[in-house]
């Protein structure tokens, strides 16, 4: 018999730094889920990445029971760190901000690519590209 879902919580947090505090403690406590528990789990799997902003999906049973599964980063964050930038631009089709080289963003879409709405690498890269230059950055060699 197949436990009883009583809610889905969708977070990012920073990898192996979760805490109690918001957004986790909110999210989880409203539903009765042991906080600190998933604040070790999350930080124990996420150690090697320490920082990078890392998408979950919690799914809470009515027995105050949880899984999770983890996600990808953001290709936002992905194309941040490869073009060492802080943030995009907030003009993007005006101010250029950067630039990565289509092999970064073929290393981007294959980290990506189990979380995106494509099995192809290529249509996953140009996802990423589009990604790219809506935030200000130049895709080049």
């Amino acid at each position: 018999m197949a436990k009883e879902v009583l809610a889905k919580v969708k977070l990012q947090i920073p990898a192996g730094q979760a805490t109690p505090a918001p957004p986790v403690g909110p999210a989880l406590g409203q539903h009765g889920v042991n906080i600190g528990f998933f604040v070790s789990k999350f930080n124990e799997k996420t150690k090697n990445n320490p920082g990078v902003i890392t998408p979950v999906e919690i799914t809470i049973y009515k027995d105050k029971t949880f899984d999770f599964v983890l996600k990808s980063p953001p290709a936002s964050v992905l194309l941040k760190q490869a073009a060492e930038i802080a943030k995009g631009s907030g003009v993007p089709n005006k101010d250029k901000v950067g630039k990565v080289t289509k092999q970064q963003v073929l290393e981007i879409a294959k980290t990506k690519l189990r979380d995106l709405n494509t099995k192809d690498l290529q249509e996953a890269a140009k996802l990423i590209e589009g990604t790219a230059r809506s935030m200000g950055l130049i895709v080049g060699d």
